[in-house]
């Protein structure tokens, strides 16, 4: 299997897309990249599911070889060189043209704008931007898988109405419906990425039990 790893990101589920061969890390031409492609690597690298694939060298320009171009892939493949692809090296592209990929598995999330890390508003990244959640429908089901996935044992409460400030940027997620199980906020049902009808003065916040 075709070694693969995501750069120039903070997070290792999202990043410009690499691929090892012939002893060099090369990158992949976004001609036909889309979510199949980029699902491909987010399995490859136990990200879960791909949210989305970005071109146009959205994570910084690569250096070294361009090792595929024109890939077609079904989303099933255990490896992006057994997707249809013109052949390892055969390119027509330029560095700014480098694929992308960010996968939802790690979505990235922090609290702010409190005196503790296991309390405050709110944030994830995607696409990379901080943004923030909306409080419609908030509870403490929701607030308890941000406390888990931040290592912050259990939720306390689950403040509304930008208890924490208001956040600027993007408002990412509304309408969550969590268990309290889920892995990450993007898992639960919710009205689709940057899908709301929010604004900052509903960010929300959460209190856990730790005190890291």
């Amino acid at each position: 299997m075709t070694a693969v790893r995501l750069v120039n990101s903070n997070s290792s589920c999202s990043g410009r897309v690499e691929i090892f061969h012939n002893g060099n890390w090369g990158t992949v031409c976004d001609d036909s990249w889309d979510w199949n492609g980029a699902q491909v690597v987010c399995q490859q690298l136990g990200c879960g599911r791909a949210l989305s694939a970005l071109g146009s060298a959205h994570f910084g320009q690569g250096s070294g070889p361009i090792w595929l171009d024109d890939l077609q892939c079904s989303g099933t493949e255990s490896s992006l060189t057994d997707c249809t692809h013109r052949g390892l090296g055969t390119h027509n592209c330029r560095h700014s043209e480098d694929a992308g990929v960010v996968c939802d598995d790690m979505t990235t999330v922090r609290l702010v704008n409190s005196n503790s890390s296991c309390s405050g508003r709110v944030e994830i990244f995607l696409n990379g931007n901080w943004g923030t959640v909306c409080d419609d429908v908030w509870d403490v089901n929701d607030a308890q898988v941000v406390c888990q996935q931040l290592g912050c044992g259990k939720a306390l409460s689950a403040p509304r109405r930008a208890h924490f400030g208001q956040g600027s940027g993007p408002i990412w997620l509304d309408d969550l419906q969590c268990s309290g199980t889920e892995s990450s906020l993007t898992h639960c049902t919710h009205r689709g990425l940057g899908t709301h009808n929010c604004v900052h003065s509903e960010d929300d916040g959460v209190i856990c039990e730790g005190l890291q």
